[in-house]
């Protein structure tokens, strides 16, 4: 399953590459709700490059971008001199007598003070990293749709909830981040051959067992240990990969665009990577047909099996 991926961040790119417009609207209502949604992650990447954005439209995310970052340091610090004291507390009670409880207590503090002071540092940076554009389940990105005719840039959240399901869905199919392909005639009926996506990656992450990526078996004796290997095509280029998105209305209104990444069987370097799946390119010839479908699904099928075929280098991930 791709648990995490590589994706272009800048509507620029898209436009000028894809010939995409820009349902700016779409954009600002995102970067306005995340302050009264905790839980909306927009990865930085993606927070400057619209930020960037001129005009009105790029003033509204400018200021909602500016409050939240006001708002979020100060709920940090709030946190960082809760925490600050709580070990101050724990350090003048060992000093009068060593106890489990003040041990424990200094333990936890001095743990999340420094967890607290990486957030702040992380929140002020403008210089951004590569990592500033690598999403995991429950983040945002831009997603190319078809609507009205025209190729157009939604903002969606990577793990599709479908239409039709209720919100806990979320927690009871946490892996609907992926569609596998053995199962586009199942479970995503809703999606396949309805409402198809594509988004821009450089690279995918996948979790896999250490000995498996060193092709050999477990030593008698030895545990099983998990590593995250980054997987990009060679020679390095962006992949539009294919997707299946859906548009949920709650009971009170709330509207939720969400997509998931479909994924196939791996080509031959991936499965001896130790990885059992991966993520489907499309050809730029088929980008239409795939964004538009018709109602025949074994020429959806057939775009699938027409697929961009990279070689995918792979390193552990830092």
């Amino acid at each position: 399953m791709c648990y995490s991926a590589q994706v272009e961040q800048d509507y620029q790119r898209y436009v000028r590459a894809h010939g995409a417009t820009l349902d700016i609207h779409a954009f600002v209502r995102l970067f306005r709700e995340r302050r009264e949604r905790p839980g909306l992650r927009i990865p930085k990447g993606m927070a400057q490059a619209f930020a960037a954005l001129p005009g009105p439209e790029g003033d509204a995310i400018r200021e909602a971008l500016a409050t939240w970052q006001r708002e979020e340091a100060a709920r940090l610090e709030q946190e960082l001199f809760k925490q600050r004291k709580r070990l101050a507390d724990a350090e003048r009670k060992l000093q009068a007598r060593t106890t489990r409880a003040a041990t424990e207590s200094r333990r936890i503090a001095t743990s999340k003070v420094e967890w607290l002071r990486g957030k702040l540092d992380d929140l002020r940076r403008t210089t951004l990293a590569g990592a500033d554009a690598r999403i995991y389940p429950g983040h945002y990105c831009p997603v190319l749709v078809w609507e009205d005719g025209a190729r157009v840039l939604k903002p969606m959240r990577y793990q599709c909830r479908p239409a039709g399901k209720p919100a806990f869905y979320d927690r009871k199919y946490p892996g609907t981040y992926n569609a596998r392909r053995d199962n586009l005639e199942g479970f995503w009926k809703g999606q396949f051959g309805h409402s198809h996506g594509l988004v821009a990656m450089s690279a995918f992450y996948e979790n896999v067992s250490r000995h498996r990526a060193e092709g050999r078996d477990l030593s008698p004796g030895e545990e099983e240990q998990n590593v995250v290997l980054e997987f990009r095509p060679e020679p390095a280029q962006e992949m539009l990969v294919a997707c299946l998105w859906s548009r949920w209305e709650g009971p009170d209104g709330e509207e939720l665009l969400s997509f998931a990444a479909i994924t196939d069987e791996p080509p031959p370097e991936v499965a001896a990577a130790g990885h059992d799946r991966c993520v489907v390119p499309i050809r730029a010839s088929n980008v239409d047909a795939w964004l538009d479908p018709g109602p025949d699904l074994a020429a959806l099928h057939a775009i699938l099996d027409d697929r961009e075929r990279p070689y995918y280098e792979h390193r552990l991930a830092a």
